[in-house]
């Protein structure tokens, strides 16, 4: 379809890509639906947290659970304050955009001040959509 360094789009691939994103969405709603049977069926059969397995009609279907700690940061630092464990509790400093931008309203930041320290992000999105509602 690229010819020459010429890009050609036609009313042909926006109707398919249009028609398979529905569709796209449409199986994600279908497979989210059965995996909520399948993780109920599981629930029920060895437990929440617990894998399971099971062989059908030459499938096999496996639950695996994964497991993930992390502290509760309140929680935490409060009780190695307690310990006087300061070194195990971490110092992030960060810009505050919020502040950063009320001080640039007000005034008491010149834009120059902060030339260089921005980072500009651009991430390409596609949406086709029909001019008639179908």
């Amino acid at each position: 379809m690229i010819k020459n360094n010429e890009s050609f789009i036609t009313g042909e691939m926006l109707v398919k890509y249009y028609e398979l994103n529905k569709k796209k969405k449409e199986i994600e709603v279908e497979m989210n639906q059965l995996k909520d049977v399948f993780q109920t069926y599981f629930n029920n059969l060895v437990g929440s947290e617990k894998k399971g397995e099971i062989t059908i009609s030459g499938y096999k279907l496996q639950r695996q659970i994964r497991k993930t700690e992390k502290y509760n940061e309140d929680e935490t630092i409060k009780r190695l304050e307690e310990l006087q464990m300061n070194d195990l509790i971490q110092v992030v400093k960060k810009p505050d955009d919020v502040k950063i931008k009320s001080a640039l309203n007000l005034g008491l930041l010149n834009p120059n001040h902060l030339e260089g320290c921005i980072i500009t992000t651009y991430s390409p999105a596609i949406l086709v959509k029909p001019l008639t509602p179908r």
